[in-house]
């Protein structure tokens, strides 16, 4: 799948409760397909007192047509745990082959795409860290400033709500990405594009 010269990239800065704890990069290149290639890397190390208390490393490649996912291979480390997540889209449903094998009846599935605006109509959303396909309410809740890019902007301010985790998400003009917020179990996660 040869790729064009032409890419779209999100760089963020990643902090937890204000800390910085790493960085989390998206590129997305066009092929000469019609389809699109999202290659995406995270590396967070969680410092407690200078001592490293959580690493985690996640890495991702997306094939993407019309907006649905066609194959998808992520591998995720927290700290000694690996995960492999594998799957590929064949007529009428996409089909897990890691970490359990499973099917998912759904001729376009859709990841946690956040650089692309059409997430924000799914009513499911699959997780490509674990394999989860998760149930997703998602709510506009009006324009805001916020800071991106090293200054001031306006940007739609979006929830997406699961079972799982709740998640802010922002977009500028253009509906580019500009910033995202999630609440865990271990505290507020922010992501600012630099």
């Amino acid at each position: 799948m040869p790729l064009t010269a032409d890419a779209q990239s999100w760089n963020f800065d990643v902090s937890m409760d204000g800390k910085p704890i790493g960085t989390h990069q998206f590129v997305l290149y066009d092929t000469e397909n019609n389809q699109q290639i999202l290659k995406s890397e995270a590396k967070f190390n969680i410092k407690i007192l200078s001592i490293s208390f959580f690493k985690y490393h996640h890495q991702a490649s997306e094939a993407w047509e019309n907006n649905c996912l066609k194959k998808l291979e992520a591998k995720t480390q927290e700290n000694s745990k690996t995960t492999l997540v594998k799957g590929v889209q064949e007529k009428t449903s996409f089909k897990l082959s890691a970490p359990n094998s499973s099917e998912i009846n759904a001729e376009c599935v859709m990841t946690f795409a956040y650089w692309n605006p059409k997430i924000l109509q799914q009513k499911k959303l699959l997780n490509p860290q674990n394999g989860d396909y998760l149930s997703a309410n998602i709510s506009a809740l009006g324009q805001e400033t916020i800071f991106a890019k090293g200054q001031s902007v306006k940007a739609e301010h979006y929830k997406i709500d699961t079972a799982k985790f709740k998640i802010d998400i922002w977009y500028g003009q253009d509906n580019e990405w500009l910033a995202l917020k999630s609440l865990t179990e271990d505290g507020r996660i922010d992501y600012a594009l630099k």
